[in-house]
Parts: C-alpha cells; structure tokens; sequence
C-alpha cells in the first residue's frame, strides 16, 4: 500500500511513475507508448511557455512538473524494455554540459558569450558525427515549428558564409518571390501555389532574421492583435444590438478601420 507524504522527492515520483505503469497499477497509463503521448509532450512544453510568458511563477512550477511527467512516462517505458532509463537520461545530459561546457570543466579560454557559442556547435558537431554543413541543416527537427525551423536552418546556413550580405538583398527577393507568388495564383495551378507560398514565407522569415525578429513570437504577436481587434469590433457590434453574421463585409471592415486608428 502507498503511503502518501506531505513532501515528495525524485525518489517518491519516480516509483509513484513505475506503480502507475504496473500491472496493478492505472489501465490508461499502462496503455501509454511514446507515441501515444508525443502530443500531450508538445502541449505540456508549450504550456510552460505560456506560463513564462505570462510571468506566473506559480503556474510554471506547476507547467514544468507537467513536462517532467512527460519525461519520467518516456523514461519508464523505455525503462520498460531495456532500452534507457531515467537514470541514464540525466547521467547523458550531464555528461553533455560537462563537455559543452570546457572553458568551465576544463582548461578552454574564452573571451565572450560568442566564443562560447562557437565552442558549443563545434563540439555538438562532433558528437553528432555531423561531417558536411548540409548535416548541421537536416538535424534541425522536422518537428519544430515551420516558421522556427525555417529560421534555424538560415542561421546555420548564414554561419557557413551562406548569406545574403545585408537586408537589402532578401527585400528584393521578397518582391520576385511575391511576382512569382502571383502568377502561380492567376494561373490556377494548385501545386505552384503551394510551392511559391512555401518560398514567399521562406523569404519572409529571412528577413526577419536579418531584422533580428523572432518570427515564430512576431506571428504570435499578430494572431493576439487580431484576436484583440475582433473582440473589438464584436463589443461595437454588440452595443448596436446587432448579429456580426448579419452583417456585410464592408460595414465589419468600416468598424475595425476606425479600432485602427
């Protein structure tokens, strides 16, 4: 019988993870695989960022023992069959700071926050067993986030010396991608549009890596300030006593033109 405690450690939640994944332990989580919950994993991580983005420390206590339940569930079904343990887990990742980290456990020199960073991709280079720049892009995961991603694989590119010199070169490339962009359009055909609208954003997150925007938070941005501006122009609606489905396009536009400005 599980004796419960007024203060858990590592310990306790480690064993409480093995007792619900045992044969007397919760059927839901008994059925759980690494894919089965791969999603619950993203949302858990995301919610924790809300959270640091909120500035509430109480929720992201919370949201962090959240994604660590996600990671002790991996770890015990990998546990499982042998393959890792929540053990082995930590013992990698602090033999990875140890050696990423040679200018404090051991006798590397370095002068700045860059030298460090250079350093880091250098020696994760090598534990990847990356041998051509080409590597370094394909393991960015396919999982992140489009715009994300696209913005990590032009930084890793621009670092090889793949880049455009300043700004000046993707804003003219914005206006042929967006020509392009257009004709594919008038001409109807679906696998060009998709194509082209692939590229137009492409070049879009390459300015603002130019422009030292994060892309991924700048697209966060706009979708809240819609959100905001349509509570607006609802509420208006509201106090005329009307039906936003009732009404033309033209007259929503008129509402949120004048919420503009």
């Amino acid at each position: 019988m599980w004796n419960k405690k007024d203060k858990y450690n590592f310990e306790d939640f480690k064993e409480i993870i093995k007792i619900l994944r045992s044969p007397g332990g919760c059927p839901w989580d008994r059925e759980q695989t690494h894919k089965t919950i791969r999603n619950e994993f993203i949302e858990e991580t995301y919610e924790a960022v809300d959270a640091i983005d909120r500035d509430d420390a109480t929720d992201l206590c919370e949201e962090l023992g959240d994604v660590l339940l996600q990671i002790m569930l991996h770890s015990q079904i990998a546990s499982e069959v042998d393959d890792f343990s929540i053990d082995d887990v930590i013992d990698g990742v602090a033999k990875k700071m140890v050696l990423r980290h040679p200018h404090v456990f051991g006798d590397v020199n370095v002068e700045n926050t860059e030298q460090v960073l250079e350093n880091w991709d250098r020696i994760k280079k090598n534990e990847k067993h990356q041998t051509s720049y080409t590597d370094t892009l394909k393991s960015v995961p396919m999982a992140y986030p489009a715009l994300m991603r696209a913005q990590k694989i032009q930084k890793r590119a621009g670092k090889v010396g793949f880049d455009f010199p300043d700004i000046s070169e993707p804003l003219r490339k914005l206006d042929e991608e967006k020509g392009e962009f257009l004709e594919a359009v008038a001409s109807g055909n679906e696998e060009a549009v998709f194509e082209e609208f692939g590229d137009l954003l492409f070049t879009m997150v390459n300015i603002s890596r130019f422009l030292k925007i994060d892309s991924e938070e700048a697209l966060q941005k706009a979708s809240d300030k819609f959100i905001k501006r349509f509570e607006a122009v609802e509420n208006a609606v509201i106090k005329e006593n009307k039906d936003m489905k009732e009404m033309s396009l033209s007259e929503l536009d008129n509402i949120w033109d004048d919420i503009k400005k």
